[in-house]
């Protein structure tokens, strides 16, 4: 074992990074060293003092684990970016939202709430809010899958690294993926005793504070804790309206979160990683602001019960950052869990590692929703349990033996996990709705009669409730357990055939169990639907009342119903129970081949079949024959179950080392053919789950690095043709999708960083300044033009001034440093034919951040 005095020379004094004893100290320096294009330590920091050198740690002695086992990346025949942990600070990436901007070809965003996050690789993602869909993107932190991209989004806190690998993933990673991975390996304990903390500031009052404590226990025992606040005010501004909501700011911060950790490692052939971690968020997210102020606008204005108050914004002016919304928007997410990750180099096997990775989560989450975006009291939902809770508890397990010969190596395993979805979801209803669709649906039926009514159009004679009560109150109270259950063996082997020709062979089995019981419930009754659907005539005399001929009126008569028997207010749905079972057995894998051409280009070719499974739609579905492959009505659909998804994946790459390892360029063509492809789309009421035929994703894949003495630069371009297939949907509102580009797939994607380092007399300067391009792309999933984002640039910048030795540190940053303005999502606003609305990207924000390490 190496001792503190031992380890403190081997590391010239810098304590930043996770270090173990004699046999692994040189890996783990890599690890902590990794770089896309960025500076790295010297040879001196990482090797022994009898093998210190003074020269450069060059690129291509970059380090991954995209394969279980630690490669140099040149030597992985995939696409896989390395973010390390200098990189990440630079760029100011707390979570996987922000990674995106380091990344070409990757999309994160954020919708109703920022648990519900999604990723997009090559523009592959799972679309939608629906928590019955898993990801196509996968999120693993330390080893532990995590069940939904949105359960991984928070603050990671301190990443050692981070792995970007796209295309399937259809053997290593826990659950299968289609698009790829993102890999998230936060810092471990090492054994010398260390303070480091760290307090920001910043524009709309941002306050952050952080720390972490490490130190030895023994010869054979570290700890570590970290600990994190941060708060920031709201950049969205809202209109409330007559309320009863008063928090006049949207996309506020408000969290914390504290990591702990216990390495052990009682003989040189056992490590032992105990950690825990919670973290809370407590916060306002997400309004959304009008894109296009459609007719119905002029609706909801004469809606709001507050003199002089418009209902949404009076000129589609998005980026003036203001909402309107009389309903809460609050958040409460919480995310707790234990992981214990056990390496043991077995003396059978040949020296196999076998690894044990056992991951206990719990997150939760709790949200409340206007969702009609306006300050009219339409639909709502509180933020309390009863209304809206999404919670994921989960066990995983992974077990792995990996060795190697002369010739192969090889890798064997085993997963297993349990997972249990609990989601309750209601609809309430406001004393605006009834009034609002009477008019909206009048004007739709014939402009001519769009007046403010002067009779109930709903109104149901049998219930006795005056006009505009009849709709009012708890319309939808649903519950929904599901648990699901995943097995797998996996196996990942290398045949080194020569010294330059390696095959890789990857298979995996996979066997999911998925149960969903769901119980409907309407607590107000829904009258005005029942009344509709048992007396008709009643509704072609109210339509008669207005004007309409009786022969226009019956024409007109089953739209009213369908409007009076919207999925929240369809009396058919109550008291209904159902319950579903799915299973499926499933093969994916990958099959690669490299040669080395010479020691600095090597050449490879792969295939792969992934798979994501199937699963339920966790919402009211209802259709015009009760099958989810029906058109729109109102009969309600018991089997809302979809089928897995399926993508066959090549890739054919080159990658190359020049200048004596100083500059990488790497580059791959790729193709892949999705069947089944998940979508869940929005279509203005609820969300329905279709299975697109085909979609194919094919382009190019680049990247460059470069470095010499202080300057660093790093680059990469994706351009990915990401189109549906031509088969027809049944649904007009996905008339434009067969044939055309899919949503959140620009055709171009680049990102550019430079870095600087230099000293200043006995302090150290470090300068860095990256950014993203997108083209253009739609973000519906319908493709409607009025979603259409068009090409822009997010740029962040750094400045870093401090002591050589790292003991403490100021730095000046700026994130979307020239305010570019872009769309997150869009999308129908909802109810209101010819209006859209969007999510936002965030603004300009700035500030200082000062760092000391003792």
């Amino acid at each position: 074992m190496f001792d503190n005095q031992t380890l403190s020379t081997t590391l010239g004094g810098d304590t930043m990074g996770t270090f173990r004893p004699a046999r692994s100290a040189l890996a783990s320096a890599i690890f902590a060293a990794l770089v896309t294009g960025y500076t790295l330590p010297t040879a001196a920091q990482q090797a022994s003092p009898a093998q210190q050198e003074e020269e450069a740690v060059t690129l291509d002695r970059i380090v991954v684990t995209a394969q279980k086992r630690e490669e140099a990346l040149q030597d992985v025949p995939m696409i896989v970016t390395a973010l390390s942990e200098q990189v990440l600070q630079d760029t100011g990436v707390r979570d996987i939202k922000d990674v995106q901007v380091l990344v070409p070809g990757l999309t994160v965003t954020s919708t109703q709430s920022e648990a519900l996050t999604t990723a997009r690789i090559r523009g592959i993602g799972t679309v939608g809010d629906n928590a019955g869909l898993e990801s196509s993107v996968g999120i693993v932190i330390d080893g532990v899958y995590r069940p939904r991209n949105g359960v991984g989004f928070g603050d990671l806190g301190e990443i050692e690294r981070i792995e970007v690998l796209k295309g399937p993933q259809g053997t290593l990673f826990g659950k299968n993926t289609s698009a790829g991975v993102i890999n998230v390996i936060t810092r471990r304990p090492h054994y010398i005793t260390s303070v480091e903390g760290e307090v920001t500031v910043g524009n709309y009052g941002a306050l952050g504070v952080a720390g972490s404590f490490n130190s030895p226990i023994g010869d054979r025992a570290a700890f570590r804790i970290y600990g994190a606040k941060r708060e920031r005010d709201g950049f969205m501004d809202v209109n409330t309206g007559a309320g009863p909501r008063t928090e006049d700011e949207d996309y506020d911060q408000n969290f914390h979160t504290v990591r702990g950790q216990l390495l052990l490692e009682p003989t040189d052939k056992l490590d032992i990683n105990l950690s825990a971690d919670f973290t809370s968020r407590e916060e306002n997210c997400c309004t959304g602001v009008t894109i296009v102020r459609g007719p119905t606008a002029a609706i909801i204005d004469a809606l709001t019960p507050l003199p002089g108050d418009t209902g949404v914004a009076p000129v589609a002016d998005p980026f003036a950052r203001r909402a309107w919304s009389n309903r809460s928007t609050e958040q409460d997410i919480k995310d707790k869990g234990v992981t214990l990750q056990a390496d043991w180099e077995s003396p059978w096997f040949g020296g196999a590692t076998f690894t044990s990775v056992t991951g206990v989560r719990d997150w939760q989450s709790i949200n409340g929703l206007d969702f009609d975006f306006s300050t009219a009291d339409l639909l709502f939902r509180n933020p309390h349990p009863d209304d809206s809770f999404t919670g994921f508890e989960t066990f995983s397990q992974e077990f792995r033996l990996a060795g190697s010969t002369d010739r192969v190596d090889w890798l064997v395993g085993l997963f297993y996990s349990d997972e249990e979805l609990t989601r309750n979801e209601a609809y309430r209803i406001g004393a605006a709705y009834e009034p609002y669709m009477s008019v909206a649906v009048l004007s739709r039926i014939n402009p001519a009669l769009g007046a403010s009514p002067t009779a109930p159009l709903f109104y149901s004679q049998a219930s006795g409730r005056p006009f505009g009560t009849v709709f009012a109150g708890h319309g939808a109270n649903d519950r929904y357990t599901q648990d699901a259950r995943s097995f797998a063996l996996f196996t990942n082997n290398t045949w080194h055939v020569t010294d330059a020709f390696d095959l890789t062979f990857g298979l995996r089995y996979t066997r999911e169990d998925k149960e969903l019981d769901s119980i409907y419930d309407n607590p107000n009754g829904s009258p005005g639907c029942a009344a509709m659907l048992a007396n008709p005539a009643q509704v072609v005399a109210a339509l008669v009342a207005r004007g309409l001929t009786v022969a226009q009126a019956s024409a007109a008569a089953p739209q009213v119903v369908a409007f009076g028997c919207l999925p929240w207010t369809n009396r058919l749905h109550d008291n209904r129970v159902t319950h579903q079972e799915r299973e499926e057995s499933e093969w994916s894998g990958t099959f690669k081949a490299a040669y080395r051409w010479n020691q600095n280009v090597m050449g490879y070719f792969s295939a792969a079949r992934g798979y994501k499974a199937g699963g339920f739609n966790l919402d009211r579905v209802q259709s015009s024959n009760g099958l989810s492959s029906g058109t729109a009505g109102i009969l309600p659909v018991n089997d809302t179950s979809f089928p897995a998804e399926f993508v066959d994946s090549f890739e054919l790459g080159v990658k190359t080392t020049w200048m004596g390892g100083n500059l990488l360029f790497n580059a791959a063509l790729f193709h892949q053919t999705y069947d089944d492809f998940q979508l869940n789309s929005f279509l203005g009421t609820s969300f329905v789950v279709r299975s697109i035929p085909e979609v194919v994703s094919r382009g190019l894949d680049t990247e460059v690095m470069y470095q010499n003495g202080g300057l660093s630069l790093q680059g990469g371009l994706t351009y990915a043709d990401t189109k549906y297939g031509n088969d027809p949907l049944p649904d007009p509102d996905l008339a434009l999708l067969p044939g055309n580009r899919a949503s959140f797939a620009p055709k171009w994607s680049a990102t550019a960083a430079v870095g600087y380092d230099w000293d200043i007399g006995n302090l150290a300067a470090r300068f860095h300044l990256g950014a993203k391009y997108m083209s253009d792309y739609n973000t519906g999933s319908d493709l409607d033009p009025p979603k259409e984002q068009d090409a822009y640039t997010v740029a962040n910048a750094r400045f870093a001034i401090g002591a050589q030795n790292k003991r403490w540190n100021l730095e000046l940053w700026v994130q979307n440093l020239t305010d570019a303005e872009y769309y997150q999502v869009a999308f129908d606003a909802p109810l209101q034919t010819g209006s859209w609305n969007a999510f936002l990207g965030a603004p300009r924000t700035y500030g200082m951040t000062f760092r000391v390490t003792y």
